[in-house]
């Protein structure tokens, strides 16, 4: 009964195996440390931007894994750099050696897991973002007048501070201003006709203008920022309408925001995929180490060869047996048949 993938180790490569394993685990720590930076950046943005984004969306729960990915990455480099130094001394090996086991179950159950979750969710869950930015800043914009309302007292100086630091305006452009109420009602003349007109000309009783918010004009435009009265050619005589410059910012907070997110979270999809790659080649070194060291004692510079391996032989004839009693139990047994009627017995003549 032979093992699982085995490989014969002689003295030299058993030696450059725990040198490159020394190497490689310090590279997975860095990598993990890396992927902490990047999963800490992302959360930390999605908190900056939590007004923005529906509550309901899925996207936060990316950065939340990557965290405890990268923090056990993290641990495994540092634990395997330091079981693979103490493999080339006989005398700081044996400590490791209770700590070697535990550590590649760990790393491939827990880490390993950890790692494919969040892979799966930096592919996956970027779309999700692009309906949770829609729905967050439709109800930013809605809540924008409510500067008295509990809970939604901020939402004017969040928006105006996305629109000035992003250069942005309006979900997709400057137009989205006109379907919502931005101006509070405490700043609208009750006596005014125009103003009684356009609130009783909307069916939800709102005062819709074609205009936008001061955090909308671009300061560095030679010109004066044109804020109200966009649609009427008219209003603004050395205007014309039908030209992009109209000394705004020209992108929608939508692209922007789902642009700069989804930056954020490709660059942690990369360093997921560096982290679990890395992870994957110090576990089954450490393993093939583990096992080679086992059949001489401990002592890497043992006499003669010795034979690294993933599993032992044992296993391979477990999971057979169990695989072999499970396709026993699913197979249908044979219909069960009456037995046969034995023929009557024929009646002899009588001498």
């Amino acid at each position: 009964m032979a093992p699982v993938l085995p490989l014969v180790l002689p003295l030299q490569p058993r030696i450059r195996l725990a040198q490159g394993l020394w190497l490689l685990s310090w590279l997975l720590a860095l990598a993990g440390g890396l992927t902490l930076l990047c999963s800490g950046h992302l959360l930390v943005q999605l908190w900056h931007f939590r007004t923005f984004l529906a509550p309901s969306c899925p996207f936060s729960a990316l950065p939340q894994v990557a965290l405890a990915a990268g923090a056990v990455a993290l641990g495994t480099g540092l634990v395997g750099a330091g079981a693979s130094r103490a493999s080339l001394d006989a005398a700081q090996y044996p400590p490791w050696r209770r700590v070697l086991g535990p550590l590649l179950v760990a790393g491939t159950a827990g880490g390993g897991g950890l790692l494919v979750l969040a892979l799966a969710l930096a592919l996956a869950l970027p779309g999700s973002l692009d309906a949770g930015l829609e729905e967050g800043l439709g109800a930013a914009m809605a809540h924008y007048k409510d500067t008295e309302v509990p809970g939604h007292c901020h939402a004017k100086r969040l928006m105006d501070e996305l629109q000035l630091r992003h250069h942005c305006c309006g979900r997709h452009g400057y137009k989205d201003w006109f379907g919502v109420q931005w101006v509070s009602s405490r700043y609208l003349d009750p006596n005014d006709q125009d103003t009684v007109d356009r609130i009783q000309s909307n069916v939800e009783g709102l005062y819709l203008m074609d205009g936008v918010p001061f955090s909308c004009c671009n300061p560095h435009s030679p010109r004066p920022c044109l804020q109200t009265r966009l649609s009427d050619p008219h209003a603004h005589p050395l205007f014309d309408p039908r030209q992009p410059n109209l000394n705004l910012w020209a992108r929608g907070c939508h692209g922007v925001l789902l642009g700069h997110l989804q930056g954020l979270a490709s660059t942690l999809g990369s360093m997921l995929a560096v982290t679990f790659l890395l992870q994957t080649l110090v576990l089954l070194g450490l393993r093939y180490l583990q096992t080679a060291l086992e059949g001489l004692g401990g002592v890497i510079d043992g006499e003669g060869e010795t034979q690294g391996y993933l599993f032992p032989a044992g296993l391979r004839d477990m999971l057979k047996t169990v695989w072999l009693l499970g396709a026993a139990a699913h197979r249908p047994a044979p219909e069960e048949s009456p037995p046969e009627e034995a023929p009557p017995k024929e009646d002899l003549p009588e001498a």
